[in-house]
C-alpha cells in the first residue's frame, strides 16, 4: 500500500505538487494521471526517495522507501528506462542491481525470460531499440520480486503485443495481491487497465476513485437519435429540459434524458425514430473535462500549413 499525506514539493517558487494526499490499495491496478508538467514524475520520485517532500510524507506498507531494509524487494520501479549504463549488456546492467541486494543469478535469467529480452540479453544496451529499453525497465523493477510496483509510461516504445504483455502483467501481479501503480498518457490502454484512478493537475488532485465512478461524476450519458423530423423533435426534447445538439441531417446527440424518456416523448408526438442510441462516456472525454483548465502547455488550434513548412 502506498500512502501519502499533504505531500507538497516546491522547486524555488514553482509548486510542482501541492498538499495532496491519496491511497493506493493492494490487489488494484491504480492509474495516474495528468497533463505534462502536472506533477506525476515528481510525486512517483518522491515515493521512491529520489525527491525529498517539501513538507507532508509518503509511504510504502507504513515506512518511508529508504528505511525498508531490501527496498527492492519491496517496491520496483520504472521512472526513466534510459538511465542505463550504455556500455553494458543487459543481463549485466541486471546482475549489477541483483549483486546489490543479494538476489541470485537464476532471479535474473527469470525476468529477462519473462520480459522477452532471451535474444539481445548479451548485446550492448546502447544499441537497444526503445522498446527493448522498456522492457529493461520493467525487468530491473520485477528484479525483488516486489510487493509494490510503481511504473511511469511503461509502455512508451512498445508495440501491440508489448502493450497487451504488460496490461495482462499488470492485471496478474494485482491478482497475486500487490500493488500496481502506474501513469500513461494512453487513455485507451488505462481504461481497460485500471481499477482506480487518482487523476492531477498542476500539482493538485482533481479526481480520484474507482474507475467508473470517476468517469460517471464527470461526463452523463448521451443518446443519439435519427429522426426523420429531426427539428421537431428537438424542440420537443428542449422544451423537456434536454440539451440538444444537431450531428448531422436527421442527427440529434442529446444530454439530460434517458433514450425510454426520448422515446416515450417521441411516440406522444406521434414522430418516428430511426435510431436512439445511449451513448456511454469514455475515460478520455472524463479526462479532458477534468484536466480542461489544468493543462500547462496547450498545443496549437490550426494545423500547420504544409507548403508553408516547406518555404
Amino acid at each position: 500500500m502506498i500512502e501519502a499525506r499533504g505531500l507538497t514539493k516546491r522547486y524555488g517558487r514553482k509548486v510542482a505538487v501541492d498538499d495532496i494526499s491519496f491511497t493506493v490499495h493492494p490487489g488494484r491496478v491504480t492509474g495516474f494521471l495528468g497533463p505534462n508538467g502536472a506533477g506525476k514524475s515528481t510525486t512517483m520520485r518522491m515515493i521512491v526517495g529520489l525527491d525529498h517532500p517539501t513538507s507532508g510524507q509518503v509511504t510504502v506498507d507504513g515506512k518511508c522507501y529508504a528505511k525498508h531494509t531490501a527496498p527492492l524487494g519491496q517496491v520496483g520501479a520504472l521512472l526513466e528506462a534510459r538511465a542505463v549504463h550504455t556500455s553494458r549488456t543487459g543481463y549485466h546492467h541486471l546482475r549489477t542491481i541483483a549483486a546489490t541486494h543479494g538476489i541470485p543469478h537464476s532471479r535474473v535469467t527469470d525476468v529477462i525470460e519473462l520480459t522477452g529480452l532471451g535474444s539481445v540479453a548479451h548485446k550492448r544496451v546502447g544499441g537497444f531499440s526503445l522498446g527493448m529499453g522498456q522492457r529493461l525497465g520493467i525487468a530491473a523493477a520485477l528484479l525483488g520480486d516486489p510487493r509494490t510496483l510503481i511504473l511511469d509510461e511503461p509502455v512508451n516504445g512498445l508495440d501491440p503485443e508489448g502493450v497487451r504483455w504488460v496490461r495482462t502483467m499488470m492485471r496478474t501481479l494485482a491478482d497475486q495481491g500487490r500493488t500496481v501503480f502506474l501513469s500513461s498518457h494512453l487513455m485507451s490502454e488505462m481504461a481497460i487497465t485500471a481499477d482506480d484512478l487518482i487523476i492531477i493537475g498542476r500539482g493538485r488532485i482533481v479526481a480520484s476513485g474507482p474507475l467508473q465512478e470517476v468517469i460517471d461524476s464527470v461526463t452523463g450519458t448521451s443518446v443519439r437519435v435519427r429522426a426523420p423530423r429531426s427539428g421537431d423533435l428537438a424542440e420537443r426534447l428542449d422544451r423537456a429540459g434536454a440539451s440538444v445538439a444537431q450531428e448531422g441531417p436527421g442527427v440529434l446527440e442529446v444530454d439530460g434524458l434517458s433514450a425510454e424518456e426520448i422515446g416515450e416523448i417521441a411516440a406522444g408526438a406521434g414522430l418516428v425514430l430511426h435510431e436512439l442510441s445511449p451513448r456511454n462516456a469514455s475515460l478520455e472525454d472524463a479526462y479532458l473535462k477534468l484536466t480542461a483548465d489544468e493543462v500547462e502547455y496547450h498545443s496549437g488550434g490550426q494545423p500547420i500549413d504544409a507548403q508553408a513548412g516547406a518555404a
